[in-house]
């Protein structure tokens, strides 16, 4: 279990971060603008624990949690706090507390469907600049996974890198690139190597001072060894590789915004090996743009891709210049993003049901008699 322990002595405080270096941008000084005229603080969540906040502020960082107003607001987990938000608080400074009681805009949110029956989102990471998503280059390479990360990266409004990650482990990374490349297509693409530090100085550009890099990629893949080597020292728990599957151990448990020595902050997050996708139909077209160009080129604007002449998607698949795997793949992940907006459809109807037969109580209790 993650240990959160009050800071109860302001000179306890490692630093006093500089807002610059926390990523803070123009758009949100406009609006916080009004916020601060009231006294209020802005600070960056940088942990997350049942509801519990660790955040970076310029006057240290402190534990903070939501208010009792911002909490009975809240009409989902959209509305509460996540990593990487920019938060308006109330500061105790000599307790190291704090109370949220907004957030501001985001300019970035990364999401997925909750493991599970229910239909819910579940917030990764916010306010990213750059999402790297890491894949290990040992028997765990899995283009299908990597296309399903690329779909959520381009819905979240983050820029896609791919890391390939472990090149120690295989004996042919340039031809893993190649295949990657096959699928990102137009995203940069590095081939790294925690162990050698091969490859590591080609992603200083991207955790440059305010920048801000979320880690992405299965349990065991090599995200908090990444960040570490980032950083300069240990600062994240690691584990090693199964000897049985070849895929590493899971070792983070919750997510983490790590602010760099030199510049830039990194966002690790827990292994996802069920990535559930959730409203991505933009990312859907960005990640397959080459299954939604070659449709654009069909004789008929209504083509269903099956026997229709003229059809540009089943002459490239005669052809080969457009893969089966990968279409087959578009196919699946286009049926999986309309049968949830079916769920979600239902599912939002059975919640404005319930809030308005809560009001209609509400109500009747307030009558006069």
């Amino acid at each position: 279990m993650l240990a959160i322990e009050p800071i109860t002595d302001q000179e306890e405080f490692p630093l006093n971060y500089n807002m610059k270096a926390l990523g803070w941008r123009p758009s949100l000084e406009t609006a916080f603008a009004p916020y601060r005229a009231e006294g209020c603080y802005a600070g960056r969540v940088a942990l997350e624990h049942k509801h519990i906040y660790r955040v970076y502020t310029e006057q240290g960082e402190i534990l903070a949690e939501v208010s009792g107003k911002l909490r009975h607001l809240a009409m989902g987990r959209e509305d509460y706090p996540a990593v990487g938000d920019w938060v308006i608080l109330d500061v105790r400074a000599a307790e190291g507390r704090g109370t949220i009681h907004g957030i501001l805009p985001r300019h970035s949110k990364f999401s997925r469907k909750a493991a599970g029956a229910t239909t819910e989102e579940q917030i990764v990471a916010v306010n990213v600049d750059t999402v790297f998503l890491v894949n290990a280059l040992n028997q765990d390479f899995n283009l299908r996974r990597l296309e399903r990360y690329l779909i959520l990266a381009w819905e979240s409004g983050a820029s896609p890198v791919v890391i390939l990650s472990k090149a120690d482990l295989c004996e042919d990374a340039a031809a893993k690139a190649a295949e990657a490349e096959a699928v990102a297509i137009g995203v940069p693409i590095h081939v790294v190597s925690s162990l050698t530090d091969a490859g590591l100085d080609t992603l200083s550009d991207y955790v440059r001072e305010g920048q801000t890099v979320a880690l992405l990629g299965s349990s065991g893949v090599g995200k908090s060894t990444l960040v570490n080597r980032l950083y300069g020292e240990e600062v994240l728990a690691t584990g090693g590789i199964r000897e049985d599957d070849d895929r590493g151990r899971h070792t983070t448990t919750h997510r983490e915004l790590v602010v760099l020595p030199g510049g830039g902050l990194l966002i690790d997050t827990p292994g996802m090996r069920e990535l559930q996708l959730w409203d991505a139909d933009e990312g859907l077209s960005a990640g397959f743009s080459d299954v939604e160009e070659l449709a654009a080129e069909c004789r008929f604007q209504d083509c269903k891709h099956e026997k229709e002449p003229g059809c540009a998607v089943q002459t490239a698949l005669r052809s080969g210049t457009l893969k089966r795997e990968r279409y087959d793949s578009y196919l699946k992940l286009q049926r999986e993003l309309a049968y949830l907006a079916r769920k979600e459809s239902v599912h939002l109807r059975l919640q404005e049901k319930a809030k308005w037969k809560q009001i209609h109580q509400q109500m009747k209790t307030k009558k006069p008699r």
